[in-house]
């Protein structure tokens, strides 16, 4: 299920694009589409329904748009026509972004289960554009801008996904997609430049309602009894533990190089102490118990989990865990508490979320939550106690410090030298290193140049996405390692590679374009290096990193 989630999360990232990219092209809107034609029901005044009978109302009331029977929302014909006129052209840039972010994903499942390779064999989403039944804009404040949008889409996409299982191509195809949703959109933070919000934050207000036919070696496999409600089921669960809000999926739209993005403020430190009287979800009448924890509105960054204490409805777990927080007095700590079961999904005992702005700088504050089912207030299934969970939280911030005043430091001087010079309370401190790989240029492979980097740091290996047919990447990726002191003696490394396909779409050829090896006592000492290196065992390449030490 894994595999399918990484699929479906990337279709689904795909599809919320135009909708943000489109509010930015609007002065580019010449001409109506001559290919796509929306037919729109207007209503004059609400006084029309008196003259249709019971059964024709009936009938038509589900394809209302929402401004007809919402007056809060309002008509945005302008935008469907915007969208309908780009969507040739943004049909192929999100198909080529779905390419080049699943290369990555799809490269980490090569060997499992027998499969020698993945590609999509077509890739399109057809054309017909999503309609936009109506919007709603929320009160502005000083740095973001919020919206909800109800949106419609019967699409005819040709999704074809060819997975090589041993020697026989198993092809899977996506035909005939529809989908209405209710989407929160959130413009931030404002920013000085175009186009003036660094970041899209999209959310979903209730679970979607998807609906598409799947077909396997040209069977329709959706025709098989019951298994239709069963997949429905299994996305939107899905859908809803990623996105449903007050979880969003951050996008950014400036990239590192511009520093428009939110800056990391401090790292929460979280203790998962225990919970109490959670529901019995096994047949033994007990659950096997564990907590995913995440901050909302942050980076996409893997969210944590604590271990699974088996057939314990009372768990005392004691882990501690560190998250790096960008906005304190806007995120909130998101705790969702599941039953671990070893074939299926593992089912939901109940949520919590914590706003980070109810925590003092470094006040250590333990809390006992309740949990519910969600966070609608008005579902009923929230009166069913599921118990407690009982957290300790402390956010340290980080201090702005500049050594640089105390002289130069040799690269390979001694630690405890270092750390007279520095100060040993600023070398002993925990922080978060930042390392983004900006680009490179000039690097060329013998056979093929499709270029990804690789970064490691003390066994922590993390890729950028891989670039097709470039000698002249850029990548504008940031990660991020938090760690328990600063990097005095530590090196990170970084390796351009080179990926390809065999002819055969058996396997694929790898090819180093050369790597660097940077010592980060420099970084400690003056925060951040901004340079170019040449790469090692390369004629003429460079890369170019940032890299950024935030101490707390």
């Amino acid at each position: 299920m894994s595999f399918l989630g990484s699929l479906l999360g990337i279709i689904g990232f795909a599809i919320g694009i135009p909708v943000g990219v489109s509010l930015g092209f609007l002065i580019f809107r010449l001409t109506d589409s001559t290919d796509v034609k929306v037919t729109v029901f207007q209503v004059r005044s609400l006084g029309q329904f008196k003259s249709f009978d019971k059964d024709s109302l009936i009938e038509i009331l589900p394809e209302l748009p929402l401004w007809v029977k919402h007056p809060d929302y309002e008509r945005v014909d302008w935008l469907n026509d915007v969208i309908s006129d780009m969507w040739p052209y943004l049909d192929k840039a999100i198909c080529g972004m779905i390419n080049s972010m699943s290369e990555s994903i799809f490269s980490e499942y090569i060997g499992m289960y027998c499969i020698r390779s993945i590609d999509f064999e077509s890739l399109t989403f057809g054309n017909l554009p999503p309609i936009i039944q109506g919007i709603k804009v929320h009160e502005l404040n000083e740095d973001s801008l919020v919206f909800d949008l109800a949106a419609k889409w019967a699409g005819n996409p040709n999704i074809v996904l060819v997975l090589n299982v041993l020697y026989l191509p198993i092809k899977v195809q996506l035909i005939d997609m529809q989908i209405t949703a209710a989407v929160r959109l959130t413009l931030k933070p404002f920013v000085p430049t175009f186009p003036c919000f660094s970041n899209i934050a999209v959310s979903f207000l209730e679970k979607p309602d998807v609906d598409f036919g799947l077909k396997v070696m040209g069977g329709d496999l959706m025709a098989i009894p019951g298994l239709y409600h069963f997949v429905q089921n299994i996305i939107k669960k899905y859908v809803a533990s990623l996105y449903l809000w007050p979880q969003c999926l951050e996008i950014p739209v400036l990239d590192a190089s511009i520093g428009a993005a939110n800056k990391p403020e401090g790292i929460l430190h979280v203790k998962v102490i225990r919970a109490n009287e959670l529901l019995k979800m096994d047949l033994i009448g007990s659950s096997d118990p564990y907590v995913k924890l995440k901050l909302s509105g942050g980076r996409i960054i893997p969210s944590k989990k604590t271990s699974v204490k088996p057939k314990n409805l009372n768990p005392v777990w004691n882990e501690e865990f560190k998250l790096t927080v960008n906005d304190h007095m806007s995120q909130v700590l998101e705790l969702h508490v599941f039953d671990w079961e070893k074939v299926g999904l593992h089912d939901k005992l109940g949520m919590q979320v914590i706003p980070l702005m109810v925590l003092k700088p470094h006040e250590k504050k333990e809390l006992t939550v309740g949990l519910v089912k969600n966070l609608d207030s008005s579902d009923i299934r929230n009166r069913k106690p599921r118990g407690s969970i009982t957290v300790e939280l402390t956010f340290v911030p980080f201090v702005e410090e500049n050594m640089g005043p105390n002289g130069p430091i040799d690269f390979y001087m001694r630690k405890e030298t270092v750390s007279k010079r520095l100060g040993r309370s600023f070398v002993n401190r925990p922080g978060l290193l930042l390392v983004t790989v900006i680009g490179a240029k000039s690097v060329e492979g013998k056979h093929h140049s499709n270029p990804f980097a690789l970064v490691v740091f003390k066994g922590d290996k993390r890729k950028t996405k891989l670039l097709k047919k470039t000698r002249d990447p850029s990548w504008n990726e940031e990660f991020q390692f938090v760690l328990d002191e600063a990097p005095l003696e530590e090196v990170i490394h970084i390796e351009i590679i080179s990926k390809r396909k065999h002819t055969l779409g058996f396997g694929s050829a790898k090819e180093a374009l050369g790597h660097v090896d940077i010592n980060l006592v420099d970084v400690v000492y003056n925060n951040r290096i901004n340079e170019k290196y040449h790469l090692i065992n390369s004629r003429n390449g460079m890369i170019h990193v940032d890299i950024k030490w935030n101490a707390t």
